[in-house]
């Protein structure tokens, strides 16, 4: 049997512990180099992208908008960190924003580092950069 002071100590390690690796492995957001410098991939290295229409926190692409712009979903007990958080969609799913802006790909994006999504709909969309 555990020292009650030791078991306490063990314990507060092994949540501070898991609490670091959930922060960790929360964010799925990487840098990657592209045509437009340094740029905000997904974990396949996919190009990440914001829309002018979103507000702080607040998306505008849903239904078919969503479809071509897939979101970039959070799990329910993902958080953020530098910069990074997690918002709340209409239909109630989570997803990723970096400084208050929600993450997208592109469907029409067919390798890591292609950018077609940059300035489409007359600019609205961009590639995202850190």
């Amino acid at each position: 049997m555990l020292n009650p002071l030791f078991r306490a100590a063990f314990v507060a390690f092994g949540l501070s512990a898991g609490i670091a690796t959930i922060a960790f492995a929360a964010n799925p957001v990487q840098t990657r180099e592209t045509a437009k410098g340094k740029t905000l991939v997904d974990a396949k290295g996919m190009t990440l992208y914001t829309f002018n229409k979103d507000s702080d926190g607040k998306s505008a692409c849903n239904g078919p908008c969503a479809a071509a712009w897939p979101p970039v979903t959070a799990s329910a007990g993902d958080t953020g960190s530098n910069g990074y958080s997690v918002i709340i969609r209409d239909d109630g799913s989570r997803q990723w924003a970096y400084q208050g802006k929600a993450l997208y790909t592109w469907t029409k994006d067919a390798k890591p580092g292609d950018i077609t999504g940059d300035g489409f709909l007359n600019g609205a969309w961009h590639v995202a950069q850190p």
